[in-house]
Parts: structure tokens; sequence; C-alpha cells
């Protein structure tokens, strides 16, 4: 059985702030590296990327083998003591990082060692590299790694301070050792990353004050890209995501908030399976808001559980009412109500046949909706689960496009866009309506 050592680091730029991650496996008994990973994270916390690092180096591993055994070595005390189960895992958005990692490799081939900042240059090197790259609005890859460069100049990659003599074949005899005997290599349980009894009240956050000077330092030393904004702090971010299908969505059917109300399909359920996967893998959501729906309560319901978090439900997310088209399709409205059709899409103020609620209603409802949560969410990064209108509503309020927009977009079902709304007011719209992932 093949014996791998991942090395993983992690940093942001601020705490929150722009951050990266970088690991390393290499051969237990030889030493040799056999794959490096590293990327801009864009902004998230020092916790998130190590624990993003953590993702990628088992990743890694189980990619070269995914029968090997594996020992991690990580100078996050965080981490290590969370994955190997004596601390527990309090912080939301740990939660899912953890629960992703531990499913990675089956139950007790994975050991965990805590070790000093100096023996994880490597990893740190390449976390750093990412968030450089980042700063330049690029991505890292092996090509602009310091070590390449050094290699096609035809010198070696200056090393970081050297471990002790046979140091990986040291960690190598450890994590065959405590496997053997059911632990990790500092005596503890086997790793369970969730809160479970008799595990130690611990903070989630990185308190090492080496570290966090270190990460201060980078942040003064690095300029800022071109056309950067102000530091103004990390925005609220709102991921925006449409519910899966349902019965209705194939046939096109006009489907509010004053219908019959359909759950999802199995399309649709699957569609929200790959998107909680998906999300579970970028591991930045903190918090889940949904329309009160049922299929976005579903949606939402289904994400949730990936990631380890409660949903909350806002009545402001929920669908406009579309009157007496309600399960119509638009031939059908056009057929019966035509004159309310050419109305309605010529005025954001007409409402659909039957007292339904016109665009500019919808509008106003949803800004509100956005202000309160803008407010409550100062910083952080929530998934809001919705429906077609509220989302093209708050792409259009951000963009400051004209209603008519509305008719110009399209949005599948189960596809994510993600608005950022920073502190001078100004919100930055990226869209990510790309649902090849979800098929």
């Amino acid at each position: 059985m093949r014996e791998f050592i991942v090395e993983a680091d992690g940093g942001s730029r601020g705490n929150p702030g722009p951050a990266g991650y970088g690991a390393v496996v290499s051969d237990a008994a030889t030493g040799e590296t056999l794959r490096e990973a590293a990327e801009y994270l864009g902004v998230a916390t020092n916790n998130v990327a190590e624990y993003r690092g953590l993702l990628a180096g088992l990743r890694a591993a189980h990619e070269l083998d995914p029968a090997a055994t594996v020992h991690v070595r990580m100078d996050s005390k965080l981490v290590i003591e969370q994955m190997s189960g004596r601390w527990k895992i309090k912080h939301p958005d740990m939660k899912p990082l953890a629960a992703e990692a531990a499913r990675i490799f089956p139950h007790g081939r994975v050991t965990y060692e805590w070790i000093p900042r100096e023996r994880n240059k490597h990893a740190d090197r390449l976390a750093n590299e990412a968030m450089d790259a980042g700063a330049r609005g690029e991505q890292w890859s092996a090509s602009t790694s310091t070590a390449e460069l050094d290699t096609k100049a035809g010198a070696a990659a200056p090393p970081g301070p050297p471990g002790p003599p046979g140091d990986a074949a040291a960690g190598a005899a450890r994590a065959r050792e405590a496997l053997a005997a059911g632990r990790t290599p500092e005596s503890g349980p086997s790793p369970v990353p969730s809160s479970v009894p008799g595990t130690t009240e611990q903070p989630d956050a990185d308190v090492s004050p080496a570290k966090a000077d270190a990460d201060a330092r980078a942040a003064r030393a690095v300029a800022a890209p071109g056309w950067a904004p102000a530091d103004m702090g990390a925005p609220a971010t709102f991921v925006l995501l449409r519910h899966g299908e349902t019965p209705l969505t194939p046939q096109k059917r006009f489907s509010g908030s004053g219908g019959s109300d359909p759950a999802l399909s199995d399309i649709g359920r699957d569609q929200a399976e790959r998107a909680a996967a998906l999300l579970a893998r970028r591991g930045t959501i903190q918090a889940i808001v949904s329309s009160p729906l049922a299929r976005t309560r579903e949606t939402a319901g289904i994400v949730a559980a990936r990631l380890g978090l409660d949903v909350s439900v806002d009545d402001g997310l929920r669908e406009t009412d579309f009157g007496a088209w309600e399960g119509l399709t638009f031939a059908e409205v056009r057929e019966r109500h035509p004159d309310d059709l050419n109305a309605w899409l010529a005025s954001p103020d007409a409402e659909p046949t039957g007292g339904g609620e016109s665009f500019a209603a919808t509008a106003t409802r949803i800004a509100a909706t956005r202000d309160k949560l803008i407010a409550a969410y100062a910083g952080r990064t929530v998934l809001l689960v919705t429906h077609v209108t509220p989302i093209k509503t708050l792409v259009r309020l951000a963009l400051g496009a004209p209603p008519e927009s509305l008719f110009r977009m399209e949005l599948s079902a189960a596809s994510l866009s993600v608005v950022a709304y920073y502190a001078d007011g100004n919100p930055s719209v990226r869209l990510l309506n790309d649902t090849s992932h979800l098929r």
C-alpha cells in the first residue's frame, strides 16, 4: 500500500481578505514531490483557506492512488485538532469543509500531525504564489510557480529551512504506527470532523500571533491590482441559486407565488444535489436563506444538508404572483389575455390578469429584502435560494439596468449568479449561469 505525505497551508491577507491555499503531495518513503496544487480563492478567511488547502491535498493524493494511506501535516492547530476529533467544529464555515475532507478517503486511512510553520514552507510558498497571482488578476499555475521558474532558468529553487534529518520517513513511520493502532500520531481519537461528546471547546479561529503577523506583513507588501476598488472590508456577498426543475419548468409554464406551489421533480432534486456538491467544493457559504415556496425550500434543504447549515426563510424572496396566468404557457396567455400580456410586456407597472404582482412591485419588495439582508449579513457570504424574477431583479438593480432587461436574461434551473455589495453601496456582479455541471 502506498503512503503519501500531504502538506497544506492557506492564508488570507486581511482575514477575511484576498485568500489562497497551497498543497503538496509527496511519497512518504522517498520524500519525492508528486503533486502541487494552489488556488486564489477571492475573499475568504485564514481558516477557510487552510481547509481548502487540506481538501486540495487530499484530492490530489486520492487521484494518485485512492487505496493509499495519507499522513497530513499542517501548521494550523485548528484544522489538525478539528480533523483529529479533539476540538469541536462550531463555525458554519468549517463544518462542510471538514465533512468534505473526511469523505475523500475511508475512515482510518488519514492521520494528522501539527508541524511548526518553518517546516511547512513548501505549501506556504504555494499559497502566497496563489494570492500574488490573484492580486494580478490571474490564477496560479505550475508554470508560474517560483520553483518551476527557477528550474527553467537553470537554478535550483531556494529551499526553506530543512526539517530534522529523516523527517519524511519519520512522518511515514508515525503514520503507519498510528494507523495500525487506530489513533492519530498525537494519541488522539480517529478523525471525527464534527461535534462529538467530550471534545474540547475551542474558538474557530487561528490565534497564532506569528501567523497573524505574517499575514499582516504580506497584506501590506502586496500592491493592489489595476482597477481595484478601495479596501472597504469584505462585502456582503449573495450567491443566488435558482431552484431545481419542477414538472412545470420544462413546459415553460408561469409558476409564481400564486399557483400550485409545485415540488421539485427527480431531475430538479438531482440538480440541487449537484449544486450542493459544487458549493461544498467552493467552501465559502456561511448561511442559507430561502424563499418560502416548496421548490426553493426543498432545494435549500438539499444544499444545507451537504453544507451542514440551517436554512432561514424570508418571504421577500418569493416569486412574483402571476395571477390568472399561473400554470399557463406564454402562448396560452397570448391566446386568452392578449391585451393584458401586451401591457405587461410594455410596462413594469402592469399587472398580470386577475390582480397579479407587477414587476415594479416585485422590484420594490426585492430591494427592501436586499437591504435587510445586506445589513444582517455584512461581510459574509450567503446563499439565497430563490426564483427567476427575484434573481433577475437583484442582478438588474446591481447593474443599474432598465426594467425591460428582465426579458433579455436567461436563467437556467439550479444556476448560480453572485452579487457582492460593498460598504460604499456599489455592487459587483458575477454571472455563473452555466449548469453543465448539473447535467
